[in-house]
């Protein structure tokens, strides 16, 4: 093989893997995570802001389970790099609510996973009771269209 085909070669690779690292993740659409929950995301408008629904798969209650709304925010728009957001999920099914921050990562593949953290804090009878009212977690979404 001559200089100039390694040369063209070489470049091809090149701009082929940045082109998937630089490929910018879409909150839109709809998520599931290693549990079995799913989201769906609406468009940003132009604030960064969307609504959606969470469907959890898991629950530490009796109750029978609702999707429940979310709102969120994702840093602006406009902004370089990574994706990163948060967003706030009211449980229609019990007395709880829960907070997730996270990042969207896009793989050489082109494939999107939303890493998140999250924060659930149920209501208790009493300010006594309030030690074991948070709980912590993590979850990882993969996009299902």
């Amino acid at each position: 093989m001559g200089k100039r085909s390694s040369s063209l070669l070489l470049a091809v690779a090149l701009l082929s893997l940045s082109t998937a690292s630089a490929r910018k993740c879409e909150l839109q659409g709809l998520w599931r995570n290693e549990l079995g929950s799913n989201m769906t995301l609406s468009a940003l408008d132009d604030a960064g802001a969307f609504v959606g629904s969470y469907h959890t798969a898991v629950a530490a209650t009796n109750k029978r389970i609702l999707v429940s709304p979310l709102k969120g925010v994702q840093q602006h728009p406009s902004a370089k790099g990574p994706v990163t957001f948060g967003f706030t999920v009211q449980w229609q099914f019990a007395g709880s609510i829960t907070v997730f921050v996270g990042q969207c990562f896009v793989d050489r593949g082109g494939k999107e996973t939303l890493e998140t953290t999250w924060l659930l804090r149920e209501e208790v009878a009493s300010r006594r009771d309030s030690w074991k009212a948070t709980r912590i977690g993590t979850n990882v979404f993969t996009r299902l269209k």
